[in-house]
């Protein structure tokens, strides 16, 4: 962890700003790297650090805030002072005073999962993990280029607030892909690895105990020639089974936005978008079918999420948002949670010290059935549907009502079969029209943690990593579109 005196320089931002009801201090490092790589030349070899001190204070039921990458004592008493002055300068535009939910003190340490810090290999010892596995693909007849991308993220943070909590907390993150592009007889198509981002270490790209990238890789040769070869979709209605390596997508951009309560109040319509859910509907919202029941959590080992506190000093915990179909909960920090007289369950976030906490998603996940099938099973009870494998595009309106979703690959099913590759597949629905087809989920043998480093939201804008769990699912009745005849 950086060499911080967390308590002298969060003595010095409370004393400054004492006359505010709560002041908090985030000291934050976050170090990034990321390295590309396109057949056999490199594209990117970036490795950025950024460090500072953001001071959040209420004061009179208004916010302030201020930063400053300068970690002197002196630095931050003046950036206290700034983000008092913010609060007092808000008071003539607020409306509603901001009151937080109470929270217990917490003191104490919590680190992510993982065995090997990627920090620890040089850039080089990175970068040769991307050339390995591009030359995989390039030495297949089946691809003509390929291209390669690895992040590494390392989040220290340490958070100290007036009434006595004190936390320090590392999180480690990393995320790699590659693509096979192939270009003849006038088809462009390309083929993406399906690997989740994790919150793990680079044990998790190379070693014993790594995703089976050799396997993957191997495999997505075959896949992409089958794809470019596949003869294109009929558009029409059609039972879907959806891979996790596609559903994480749909249920992020469907549920995870649109139980937001900051956005479902309109907090967010400037930039984000509000939701169609009304607040008055928890408890009674009908989601989707029996079959749905989704939980919401910052816990899950290996989440991107997962966290031992929030940006706001809250722990972390896990919560229901639907269940058997019925919406009965909603994401919460602490002034949201004020509102409607509960606790917050921790879900405040800033990507760095400049920036300051939001409401921000949860890892959020559909349970599988604890006595479901394989996805072979599944497979087995449809007479007449397609298989989507990977996420591809994406389109939902600001409402998170009506979308779209693409995919990596298809493959149609007739009579319980696999038949054959499919390519141009899109299918659309309205969030309570589709999940409400929802027909069966998957056992927990299908069960896969995916999710994004690149969740966006807030303005200035700032990004935040979440996984979203899921089983392999079937949706009775989706329409589906040609998405090369739409694009003419």
């Amino acid at each position: 962890m950086p060499d911080w005196d967390t308590d002298q320089l969060a003595g010095v931002a409370q004393s400054t700003a004492e006359s505010a009801e709560y002041v908090a201090v985030r000291f934050q490092r976050v170090r990034t790297a990321v390295h590309s790589r396109r057949d056999h030349e490199p594209q990117a070899d970036l490795d950025h650090d950024d460090i500072g001190i953001g001071v959040r204070v209420l004061r009179d039921g208004c916010w302030g805030y201020a930063a400053t990458d300068d970690l002197s004592p002196a630095a931050v008493a003046s950036t206290a002072h700034q983000a008092l002055q913010l609060a007092q300068a808000a008071r003539p535009t607020v409306m509603t005073p901001v009151t937080l939910a109470p929270e217990n003190v917490h003191v104490g340490e919590w680190t992510s999962t993982y065995s090997q810090d990627p920090f620890d290999l040089s850039a080089r010892e990175r970068a040769d993990f991307l050339s390995w596995g591009c030359d995989q693909l390039l030495s297949a007849d089946a691809v003509d280029h390929s291209e390669g991308h690895v992040m590494a993220v390392r989040e220290d943070t340490r958070y100290a607030d007036s009434a006595g909590t004190r936390t320090t907390q590392r999180r480690i993150r990393v995320h790699a892909e590659f693509t096979g592009l192939s270009v003849r007889g006038g088809t462009f198509d390309t083929l993406r690895t399906l690997a989740p981002p994790t919150a793990r270490g680079w044990e998790y790209l190379t070693g014993p105990h790594s995703h089976d990238w050799a396997d993957e890789l191997a495999q997505l040769p075959d896949h992409l020639r089958a794809k470019v070869s596949a003869p294109s979709v009929t558009p029409g209605t059609y039972t879907l089974v959806l891979h996790p390596s596609n559903l994480w997508l749909t249920i992020h951009e469907s549920v995870g936005h649109a139980t937001e309560l900051d956005r479902i109040r309109g907090y967010e319509a400037n930039y984000a978008g509000t939701s169609f859910v009304a607040d008055s509907e928890v408890g009674t919202l009908r989601y989707g079918s029996p079959a749905m029941s989704v939980r919401a959590d910052r816990v899950e080992p290996d989440g991107l999420a997962t966290v031992g506190w929030d940006d706001e000093g809250v722990a972390a915990q896990d919560w229901a948002l639907i269940d058997d179909g019925v919406l009965v909960g909603v994401q919460l920090d602490r002034a949201m949670a004020a509102t409607v007289g509960q606790r917050s369950n921790g879900c405040a976030y800033a990507d760095s010290a400049e920036h300051v906490p939001l409401q921000r998603m949860p890892n959020v996940s559909l349970q599988p059935d604890p006595d479901g099938g394989s996805l072979d099973d599944l497979i087995a009870g449809v007479d007449d549907g397609i298989l989507v494998v990977g996420d591809g595009s994406w389109s939902i309106d600001m409402q998170r009502y009506n979308f779209q979703f693409t995919g990596q690959r298809f493959e149609r099913i007739r009579s319980g079969r696999r038949v054959g590759p499919l390519r141009d597949v899109a299918y659309q629905g309205s969030t309570p029209g589709f999940w409400g087809s929802l027909a069966a989920v998957g056992g927990p043998q299908t069960y896969v943690l995916g999710g994004a480093v690149n969740c966006g939201k807030g303005q200035p804008g700032q990004v935040a990593p979440v996984s979203h769990g899921c089983p392999a699912a079937v949706f009775e009745d989706v329409n589906v579109l040609n998405s090369a005849q739409e694009a003419v």
